[in-house]
Parts: C-alpha cells; sequence; structure tokens
C-alpha cells in the first residue's frame, strides 16, 4: 500500500523577498492593505509567523494572469 502525501511547505519572511521579488517593508504595506495573504501563527500564542507555499504560489499567479504587479 502506497500513500502519497505532499507536505505543505512553510515559508517565513526571510524567504519571500527571493520568492516575490518584493522586500519586507513592501509585503508588509501589502498585507496591511490586504493585497497579499496574512500570515499565520505557527504556534499559538507564539510570535512565529509564516505562509504556506502554494498560497504565495496562487498569489503569484493571479498576479501575473491579471497583469498586475501588485
Amino acid at each position: 500500500m502506497q500513500h502519497s502525501t505532499s507536505a505543505a511547505r512553510v515559508l517565513r519572511m526571510k524567504d519571500l523577498p527571493a520568492k516575490v521579488g518584493f522586500q519586507p517593508s513592501t509585503l508588509y504595506e501589502l498585507i496591511a492593505l490586504g493585497k497579499f495573504p496574512r500570515p499565520f501563527k505557527l504556534v499559538q500564542g507564539g510570535r512565529a509567523s509564516g505562509w504556506l507555499e502554494h498560497e504565495i504560489d496562487a498569489w503569484i499567479l493571479e498576479h501575473k494572469s491579471s497583469g498586475r504587479a501588485q
């Protein structure tokens, strides 16, 4: 019996500039404006947060197909 699971990769802020081409300050501004996915807490009550990579990939594809940079 084979099980095929694809692990969800969590990206941290340090990973995003290379992936989306924006610096953290721009990303935080886009989050505040509702134009970029909000991060989620990795541990309830903790400080660390991240994004699921597939959500960021979807955001990139959506903005590529719509021709919008932001």
